[in-house]
């Protein structure tokens, strides 16, 4: 999965949406003011760091089986520290990916979650740098 675009968020505006209380499991509540929790600003919702967060478009289907898919908005956090198992955006030999961070003793291995692609070993000579933990994904249904 490539990298396609990158953003930086617009953390200027505030957009709070009322947030239901209760479960939705065949429809809507009544937007009737009794069951209004609260509202929800998703700036603050998924963007826990804001000067270390940006945007990336991607393209392909290399992460699919993570629900990762061509044409999504990744949330990715410059700020946390990449360990094994998170999904990271990683820089390889100058070229943006999008994998899954595989950390074992000296090895490490950019993993696809597809079957159709094979894992990378990052070899000594490759030049292979972290840019950032994914924390969410954005797609349509």
């Amino acid at each position: 999965m490539m990298v396609d675009a990158i953003y930086a968020p617009d953390l200027s505006t505030r957009y709070a949406l009322p947030v239901f209380l209760g479960r939705l499991p065949a429809g809507f509540p009544s937007p009737a003011d009794d069951y209004i929790e609260g509202k929800l600003d998703l700036n603050r919702h998924l963007i826990k760091h804001p000067a270390a967060t940006f945007f990336v478009r991607v393209t392909g289907d290399s992460m699919t089986g993570a629900g990762i898919h061509s044409g999504d908005l990744l949330i990715v956090d410059r700020s946390l520290e990449a360990v094994d198992g998170n999904v990271v955006v990683a820089a390889l030999d100058g070229e943006l990916t999008v994998k899954r961070l595989s950390k074992r003793e000296e090895t490490v291995r950019l993993l696809p979650a597809n079957t159709n692609y094979q894992p990378i070993e990052v070899q000594a000579h490759q030049s292979c740098e972290i840019w950032g933990v994914v924390t969410n994904v954005i797609h349509a249904l």
